[in-house]
């Protein structure tokens, strides 16, 4: 390992390991005044780096997308304040960009984010090769949208993306929707992927994509924040799901309790408390190991490592039977 083993929290149950010098990045460590820094997307380079691109809160309450670099993933943070993606004019982005997701597709990477428009959130696109030069391909699915990511595979020569559509949140929950396109442009044969639940569940009302999928030999892994309300405020908790490899609109297991969720200081306390919000993960070294990194309270970056192994073999615990990813 490189890094320190710290105890679990709460207890040895836990299948995500918080790294002992969490919080990775804070807004003291950005070069000009910042409010907050979290909610990052993540990829691993072919240097062996990990790159973060770093959702940046300023003083303002606007938002820009920022690259970060790390030998070891850890530790030892080189910030790139001009490299990144930053609100331009446009509709879409009029009060900044949120919350990337990173995926690479042959030496292409796809960097699918939220605008933050004057009609509320909704789902953009840019690509790059380099994480110096960005080529903006503009709004891929309309307000109310978001948490988003594209697949790193192909299917039948289309894209797929996972995506939160919430319109309609208030009748009947914010469900997972997966929708592909042949060209990054038109997008459509959209349908429900993972529906919310209904009533008492950790997941129920309102769910949400976290890093994209992960191809295993089982299966696509799939990373979900679920939100749960209480009387003192919603808490944003992470559970698993596994998708068919050749047909990804297959939900073949979801986990019924949730796996990773606020309970460290910097997760319980912040500008949003009690808030876990991965937005990216990659693999070590050992194709077992796996890094996750997330928004801690909306206010910092954090990082859990994993073993892939482990998270698929919990979600096997629950396959699903028909009608059992129902919203029931």
């Amino acid at each position: 390992m490189a890094h320190a083993d710290q105890p679990p929290i709460p207890d040895g149950r836990e299948l995500f390991r918080r790294h002992s010098q969490n919080p990775i990045l804070t807004a003291s460590q950005f070069p000009s005044m910042v409010n907050a820094v979290f909610n990052p997307g993540a990829t691993r380079l072919d240097t062996g780096e990990t790159l973060l691109l770093v959702r940046v809160e300023d003083r303002t309450g606007h938002s820009r997308l920022v690259v970060a670099i790390s030998s070891d993933g850890y530790s030892d943070w080189s910030i790139h304040p001009d490299r990144g993606l930053f609100p331009d004019s446009s509709f879409a982005e009029h009060w900044g960009v949120e919350d990337p997701r990173i995926t690479r597709i042959d030496d292409l990477y796809l960097i699918v984010y939220t605008g933050f428009s004057a009609a509320g959130p909704l789902v953009c696109l840019a690509t790059t090769r380099d994480f110096v030069t960005f080529e903006r391909r503009g709004v891929v699915q309309s307000p109310e949208d978001k948490d988003a990511a594209v697949f790193p595979e192909r299917f039948d020569d289309h894209y797929v993306l996972i995506h939160r559509p919430a319109a309609s949140m208030a009748a009947v929950g914010a469900h997972m929707w997966v929708s592909s396109s042949p060209d990054l442009v038109h997008w459509g044969r959209s349908q429900i992927l993972l529906p919310a639940r209904r009533g008492g569940w950790w997941d129920a009302n309102k769910i949400g994509l976290g890093p994209p999928p992960m191809r295993t030999d089982q299966g696509w892994l799939l990373c979900y924040h679920g939100v749960r309300t209480t009387a003192s405020g919603s808490i944003y908790r992470v559970g698993l799901a596994l998708l068919d490899l050749e047909d990804p609109t297959k939900v073949i297991a979801r986990g019924n309790e949730w796996v990773f969720g606020p309970a460290a200081p910097y997760e319980r306390m912040g500008d949003v408390s009690d808030v876990v919000f991965p937005c990216g993960w990659v693999q070590g070294d050992d194709p077992d190991e796996i890094r996750l990194y997330y928004g801690a309270a909306d206010s910092t970056v954090c990082v859990a490592d994993a073993s892939v192994g482990e998270l698929v073999d919990h979600v096997l615990c629950h396959p699903c039977q028909p009608g059992s990813n129902s919203t029931r």
